[in-house]
């Protein structure tokens, strides 16, 4: 049967979604908060398109949405239709569309919306660490280790030989440096598949200080962690066009194809101040298409605004990292959640391989 849903961003929808009203989102984007400014408004009108390939009695399908914040707000319905015999959003905070098809034939699933994303920029002038601070519950969770963030043996090591010299600093000041040693050493790999496994520990003790995205965002996540910062990886999907360099973005005609653009990105959390973004994997990614050095100007510049900055041609979709998906399917804990994950009759789909699995993204800068 053919089912078609729309979730409305009025009051109960909104609650649905775990997402304020339209009139509240575009309040508290102007408004910022005291520790982010914000620069730039872009809009665009995102579709992903699924049509399973593989076929069976069973099929799941789980789709990551975009998740609210400040910076980032929906100003349309999510759309979605397909043949799928049931689906809802199956978890608020890690925006999850989850779809089921019972003995259906092609299953298929197409989800529409338009979004906002507003430059992200941190008032470093704001900040003021207060050591003494008691960090909050919620944010206790991002000192802690995973499967893939392990914080003890060469990953503690290999911080404090960083901030050797930094024994008095902040955090603030300890963050930076972390984040300049990942982005300085770290080089991407273009042969890793998707954007990595991010297994941290494994990363350094191989020496071989490379990967994509995943993998160097958890590199300094990991080190944050490992001498008390609270850190966690973001992921999401590039969007547009960047100002900076087409390897970080790019469209023709404000059109973009985005299903190979899934990128993850980093925050690190300062008493007394918040969250601060950071992006130390788009700096080797520069790098490496445009063959620059860490000293080149450009990289020099570029690794300057990616520490508190976000350009946002990306939008956000959750900070889940070795977590279960909801319902659970076979594979759990999931590595993370940038990608859609489907199951046919209980058989994970390679979810790298958009043309098998497959799907197919675009956005159009509005």
């Amino acid at each position: 049967m053919e089912r078609r849903e729309l979730f409305k961003l009025g009051a109960t929808a909104a609650l649905a979604l775990g997402m304020p009203t339209l009139a509240l989102a575009e309040k508290e984007a102007k408004k910022g908060d005291e520790t982010t400014s914000f620069k730039k408004r872009r809009e665009f009108k995102v579709s992903f398109k699924h049509k399973i390939l593989e076929q069976g009695d069973l099929t799941r399908l789980w789709v990551p949405l975009p998740f609210f914040r400040d910076y980032q707000y929906l100003v349309s319905d999510i759309n979605f239709s397909g043949n799928c015999t049931n689906a809802y959003i199956s978890n608020t905070k890690i925006p999850t569309l989850y779809a089921e098809y019972n003995k259906v034939k092609n299953p298929s699933l197409d989800i529409d919306f338009s979004i906002v994303t507003t430059e992200r920029h941190t008032n470093f002038k704001a900040v003021k660490f207060n050591k003494n601070e008691k960090i909050p519950k919620e944010i206790q969770e991002y000192l802690k280790p995973t499967q893939h963030i392990q914080i003890d043996g060469i990953v503690k090591e290999t911080a404090l030989e960083i901030l050797k010299d930094l024994k008095k600093a902040d955090d603030l000041q300890k963050a930076r440096a972390l984040f300049d040693w990942t982005a300085k050493n770290m080089q991407r790999d273009e042969s890793i598949i998707g954007c990595g496994v991010g297994d941290a520990k494994a990363i350094l003790e191989s020496k071989k200080l490379v990967g994509k995205c995943t993998d160097i965002s958890s590199v300094f996540v990991a080190l944050c962690r490992s001498v008390d910062i609270p850190a966690r990886e973001v992921f999401g999907i590039r969007l547009g066009q960047s100002r900076f360099s087409n390897a970080m973005g790019s469209a023709k005609d404000k059109v973009a194809s985005i299903t190979g653009g899934q990128h993850c990105r980093a925050e690190v959390y300062i008493k007394g101040y918040g969250f601060i973004p950071c992006d130390p994997g788009d700096v080797a990614k520069v790098k490496l298409a445009e063959n620059l050095s860490n000293d080149d100007p450009k990289i020099v510049s570029l690794r300057d605004y990616l520490f508190g900055n976000w350009e946002m041609c990306w939008m956000g979709f959750n900070e889940g990292r070795d977590f279960n998906l909801t319902p659970t399917p076979e594979q759990t804990p999931l590595n993370n959640f940038g990608y859609p994950y489907a199951e046919v009759d209980g058989n994970t789909l390679n979810y790298y391989d958009a043309k098998t699995f497959s799907y197919t993204y675009t956005s159009q800068e509005q």
